[in-house]
């Protein structure tokens, strides 16, 4: 790693680990989506996620997070759009489960129908593409993550290094293996308990609104960030 100007590459796996545990928006839309529709679901939300993430690794090798930490203009209109989007992921959740209850409660003589609306047909059922892309902007629009990489990755890299685009990028790739692995147990944790949970289907349903009360709040926080 010396030889392209990184440095203290074992502390750097180990800083990305112990980011790794605290949560955030990322790991509060991979837990949404493995609730909502399973393991499957969690996973792609793990890989767009992780697709978020290269945007972020270019743009700091190339040096547009610089430019877009140096404006405070851009940061609010990102973090206030970021923001704004995971309320509304959170109250789509919430909206969407109170409307299937409704239908539930309208067919409660009829358990096909309700155990249709309940699968595929369910209000809170997302195509796997639209589920790879949300999650993937939901990571884009995150400023922190922007100001995390343009912030933490240049500690690990030597002033003098003779490729520095390629050392950002060392270290990018290996941040995002080390998240798409973290996320992708976290998304298999999460829906294996969610499988269970659908024995109980009332269990089911507060641990959806659980999550989508968490985007929410995450969106509120992230909104009113200070710059």
């Amino acid at each position: 790693m010396d030889a392209i100007g990184i440095t203290g590459f074992g502390f750097f796996c180990l800083a990305v680990f112990l980011l790794n545990l605290t949560p955030g928006p990322d790991t509060a839309y991979i837990i949404g989506r493995s609730v909502a529709q399973g393991r499957g679901a969690g996973l792609v939300s793990a890989l767009g996620i992780s697709f978020g993430c290269v945007f972020h690794m270019l743009a700091s090798a190339l040096g547009l997070s610089a430019i877009l930490a140096a404006s405070a203009t851009a940061f609010t209109v990102i973090k206030i759009v970021g923001g704004l989007y995971l309320i509304y992921l959170g109250l789509k959740m919430l909206l969407q489960k109170t409307a299937m209850q409704t239908d539930q409660n309208n067919n409660t003589g009829n358990v096909k129908i309700a155990n249709a609306q309940s699968t595929v047909g369910a209000p809170g059922h997302q195509s796997l593409r639209k589920i790879f892309w949300q999650a993937t902007l939901t990571n884009v629009l995150n400023p922190k993550v922007v100001l995390f990489f343009l912030s933490f990755f240049p500690q690990f890299v030597t002033p003098d290094a003779p490729h520095r685009t390629l050392a950002f990028m060392v270290l990018g790739m290996t941040f995002i293996v080390q998240s798409t692995l973290w996320n992708s147990a976290t998304a298999l944790v999460a829906g294996t308990l969610t499988l269970r949970a659908g024995r109980q289907p009332h269990l089911k349903r507060w641990l959806e609104r659980l999550v989508g009360s968490a985007f929410v709040a995450l969106g509120i926080r992230l909104a009113l960030t200070k710059n």
